[in-house]
This record gives structure tokens, C-alpha cells and sequence, in this order.
């Protein structure tokens, strides 16, 4: 019987962008099942909650089938092992995001030296994108639907227009 080659894509999404569909894309074509976790990660201070982000996500992805979107709390590698996934993928947009995940990536082999974290690269269409910078120019009223989906991009403009005060 053929071992399936499952492959965790955790993140917040908070929420998703075309870097991220870019990434989830590809990964669906190097490994037989893609599941893309949902962290919780309260102390991120997310502006969506965990099923809007799950949502946006399912939305973004319907075309691609080999996607499972799921969410957990807790640590990632325990959750990669509960799903019976050895591989981990993390998304590098520029040099300045390297130092942060590689000590992710040491931090998580230490705690789970069986799971293997691969870097990812999206599109350079997309490498500059980031959540929190799409989310600094929505407040801002700037059109952010080049950079995330048009429900994605609808939903931040509500969320942008409560926080406002409805205006």
C-alpha cells in the first residue's frame, strides 16, 4: 500500500492572501494531501476569528482538491503528528522573514526531531505581501483586492468600516 505524503501548511491567515493561495497551490502538487492549520495563537491578536479565517480560507482554496482546511491550538508539531503528517511547510517572502522561521524550524526540531519544516518560496508576484500589511492599508481605505480574494477583500472592508465606527 502507497504511504500518503501529507504535508501541515500552519499559519494564521489572518487573513488569506493570493502569497498564501500561491504556496497552497503548489504545495498540492509535491505532496498527495495538503492540510492547511488554522492556528488560534490568541497572542497574535487576530483580526478574524478562527472560523472566519477557516471560511475565507475553504472559499479561497475550493478548486484545488487535495486541500483539507482545518485549525488547531496548541503546538503545531503535536498537531502535525496527530494528522499523521512528518512535514511542515513555512512560506519565505523575503530574507528578513529567515531569521524568524529558522528558529521556528530549529525550535520545532528540537521539540519533534521526526517532523521536517520546508521553506517555500511564493510567486515573486507575491513576495512582498504580507496579512499585516494588507490589514495596515485597509485601514488606511486603500483597495487591497489585488492582494487577497474578493471575499477576503470584502470582509477587511467590514471589519475596517466597524472598527471605524460604521462609517
Amino acid at each position: 500500500m502507497k504511504k500518503v505524503r501529507t504535508a501541515i501548511y500552519p499559519g494564521t491567515f489572518d487573513p488569506v492572501t493570493y502569497g498564501h493561495i500561491d504556496l497552497i497551490r503548489r504545495a498540492s502538487k509535491i505532496f498527495d494531501k495538503v492540510i492547511v492549520a488554522v492556528a488560534h495563537n490568541k497572542s497574535k491578536g487576530a483580526l478574524f476569528s478562527v472560523e472566519e479565517r477557516v471560511a475565507m480560507l475553504r472559499d479561497a482554496v475550493k478548486g484545488i482538491p487535495n486541500i483539507i482546511i482545518d485549525d488547531f491550538d496548541g503546538l503545531v508539531v503535536e498537531y502535525a503528528r496527530k494528522r499523521g503528517s512528518n512535514v511542515m511547510i513555512r512560506g519565505l517572502r523575503m530574507i528578513s522573514d529567515f531569521e524568524y522561521e529558522f528558529q521556528m524550524a530549529l525550535t520545532n526540531r528540537k521539540l519533534a526531531g521526526d517532523i521536517e519544516t520546508i521553506f517555500m518560496m511564493p510567486h515573486e508576484d507575491y513576495s512582498y505581501v504580507s496579512s499585516k500589511l494588507i490589514k495596515e492599508a485597509a485601514a488606511l481605505g486603500a483597495d487591497v483586492s489585488k492582494f487577497i480574494p474578493r471575499k477576503a477583500a470584502a470582509a477587511l472592508k467590514e471589519k475596517m468600516k466597524i472598527a471605524r465606527g460604521g462609517n
